[in-house]
């Protein structure tokens, strides 16, 4: 048995558990983080761990088109660069089919399908030569093996917030998502403040019977209240729109929200409300001016749940938030119609997730300092 004061035996193991569920949860968001700044292409080829190095590459270029092609004596001439200028690349071998796109050794001169020559340099220069002239309207598809350095990008970003034309954007999604989140975090603790003390404090018949119940509801599945919910909501004419994912959320998050704050109320020292109540406080007046303001780690941590729980929430979005048009799309809903359509486009799912778990990160490491307190709120007398 441990003496009092000593350190447990066990404590490297409690050490070693929590520092791998935070690598755990570290690694895949820092993956997400950098993904979010790469290129398709860089993505496509190697692992974000592979980010800062340079990497080998598959990539489909195309020439210019043959609108700019010279003649030089008795041949006709396109050449140009297949990269930026300034880009250091290492081509080795290239290709003008799908099928062989190693055909050719960087620098030496290569067969084009239609006749005619093309060399590609190891630095991406490209020259086409032809005694006929090129015809067509877009250029000859180039298959390079090359080595790319590391490359970082805020396209995606740009793509994604910033692009109104895009209709993949996230920017109307991240706005409807916190006017789902903003309210339906606000309300319950509103509500909850209040029952809470309440509970804690006011003494009239059926106080017990009433805790209970609000115990029982904490293990109703959400699951079993929608369908009546939302018959409900469409009956009263609230079933589509945000007033109706408001009071859902609301409705789902109050059994806890009264549970913890209860208890944290309950530990108050009861001689602060005692002596209130002798100086002539009402219980508004102890409610607001004493009870709340003591109560805000307990505030705090039920905020950081409920904001955590509706930002990510998909479900009741999809029944409660009905809209054709794409108006009220929130961002879970729209991360989910990216899978679907540009399942293929990883730097635009990437951006999107990071997005998504940005605001919550934000919010769950401003506030993560009165998380504890308010867990444990009551558990020690």
């Amino acid at each position: 048995m441990d003496i009092a004061g000593s350190k447990s035996s066990l404590t490297w193991a409690v050490h070693i558990s929590v520092l791998a569920l935070v690598l755990l949860w570290l690694f895949p968001t820092i993956g997400l983080l950098v993904s979010s700044f790469r290129t398709a292409d860089q993505i496509s080829t190697s692992g974000w761990w592979k980010a800062m190095f340079p990497s080998e590459q598959n990539l489909i270029l195309r020439a210019d088109s043959p609108e700019m092609q010279v003649q030089e004596g008795g041949l006709y001439v396109i050449e140009g660069d297949l990269f930026e200028a300034g880009k250091k690349v290492d081509v080795s071998v290239y290709g003008v089919s799908s099928r062989a796109i190693d055909a050719f050794v960087a620098g030496e001169a290569g067969e084009l399908n239609n006749g005619g020559s093309i060399t590609v340099s190891p630095t991406g220069h490209y020259r086409m030569t032809h005694t006929e002239p090129f015809e067509g309207t877009r250029g000859q598809r180039i298959f390079l093996t090359a080595t790319t350095p590391p490359e970082f990008t805020l396209d995606n970003y740009k793509n994604v917030l910033l692009d109104p034309s895009n209709s993949e954007g996230m920017a109307k999604a991240f706005f409807n998502t916190l006017t789902v989140t903003i309210p339906a975090t606000i309300i319950p603790i509103l509500i909850a403040a209040f029952a809470a003390y309440a509970l804690a404090w006011m003494e009239f018949p059926g106080r017990a019977l009433l805790i209970a119940t609000i115990v029982g509801l904490l293990v109703v599945p959400l699951q079993l209240a929608l369908i009546p919910l939302l018959k409900f909501h469409n009956e009263i004419g609230i079933g589509k729109g945000y007033l109706g994912t408001w009071m859902a959320h609301t409705g789902f998050g109050l059994p806890l929200a009264i549970y913890l704050l209860r208890n944290y109320m309950v530990g108050l020292p009861r001689d602060i409300i005692e002596n209130a109540k002798v100086d002539g406080a009402s219980d508004f007046q102890i409610f607001v001016k004493i009870i709340l303001p003591l109560s805000f780690p307990a505030l705090a941590s039920f905020a950081i749940f409920q904001f955590l729980w509706t930002w990510n929430d998909l479900l009741v979005a999809l029944v409660f938030l009905i809209d054709s048009t794409g108006e009220t799309t929130v961002m879970t809903k729209q991360i989910v119609e990216l899978l679907g359509t540009r399942g293929g486009n990883w730097e635009i799912l990437a951006t999107s997730a990071f997005v998504s778990i940005a605001v919550p990160l934000m919010v769950f490491f401003t506030m993560q300092k009165y998380l504890v307190r308010g867990l444990l709120a009551g558990s020690v007398k």
